[in-house]
C-alpha cells in the first residue's frame, strides 16, 4: 500500500450558460437584494421553491489537516430552512411586536462575482454569488456580513425561482446582536 495520496476522480466541468441567460440570472438577484433592501419580504419569499433549502452553516475555525472541515450538514446551522420556516420568519418580521425592528434595520445587500453553470437537469442553473450584507439600525449599530453563495435556480417562464441556497459567511463569530437578515 502506498503512502502517496490516491489520485481522485476528476470532477465534471461546468458548462458556463450563455450570455442572455447569464444576464437574466444577474438581474434576477439584483432584484432580489433590492426586495430585501426595501423589506419586501413576501415579494422575496414567492422567489423560492416550495421545497427550497436554506442553509447557512456556522463556521468552526479548524486546521487544514482537519478531516471535518469548517462545517458540514448536520453541525450548526444558522439557517436549515424549508419554505415553511422561512414563512414564518418573513411572518414575523411583520409583526408590529417585532421589537428587534422597531425601528428597523436598514440594509444593503451587495451581490457581485456571480457565475452561472447548467445545472444537473433542465431548467436548473448553479450560480455562484458573493455578498456584502450592510445593516445599520439606530445611531450605533452597524454590521457588515460577507460572505459566499451556492444556488440551484430554476427557470419558471420568464423568470427564475430559488430551490436551494448555501450561505457560507466569513465570520466564525458572530458579532452581530441578532441575526434579523436573509442573504
Amino acid at each position: 500500500m502506498s503512502a502517496l495520496p490516491q489520485p481522485q476522480p476528476a470532477t465534471p466541468a461546468l458548462q458556463a450558460v450563455d450570455l442572455a441567460t447569464a444576464h437574466r440570472i444577474q438581474q434576477f438577484l439584483y432584484r432580489e437584494a433590492r426586495l430585501l433592501d426595501s423589506e419586501a419580504w413576501s415579494d422575496w419569499l414567492a422567489l423560492m421553491t416550495d421545497d427550497i433549502h436554506y442553509w447557512m452553516p456556522a463556521i468552526e475555525n479548524r486546521r487544514r489537516a482537519d478531516k471535518l472541515g469548517a462545517y458540514a450538514i448536520g453541525r450548526g446551522a444558522y439557517f436549515d430552512d424549508n419554505h415553511f420556516d422561512l414563512s414564518r420568519r418573513v411572518a414575523r418580521f411583520k409583526q408590529p411586536s417585532a421589537w428587534a425592528e422597531d425601528p428597523p434595520t436598514r440594509h444593503v445587500h451587495v451581490i457581485s462575482n456571480i457565475e452561472a453553470y447548467a445545472g444537473e437537469a433542465d431548467g436548473e442553473f448553479i450560480v455562484h454569488s458573493v455578498f456584502v450584507n450592510y445593516r445599520s439600525r439606530g445611531e450605533a449599530d452597524n454590521d457588515l456580513l460577507l460572505g459566499r453563495r451556492e444556488d440551484v435556480l430554476r427557470a419558471g417562464g420568464e423568470d427564475f425561482r430559488i430551490a436551494r441556497r448555501k450561505i457560507v459567511i466569513t465570520q466564525s463569530l458572530l458579532m452581530s446582536k441578532n441575526l434579523n437578515t436573509f442573504f
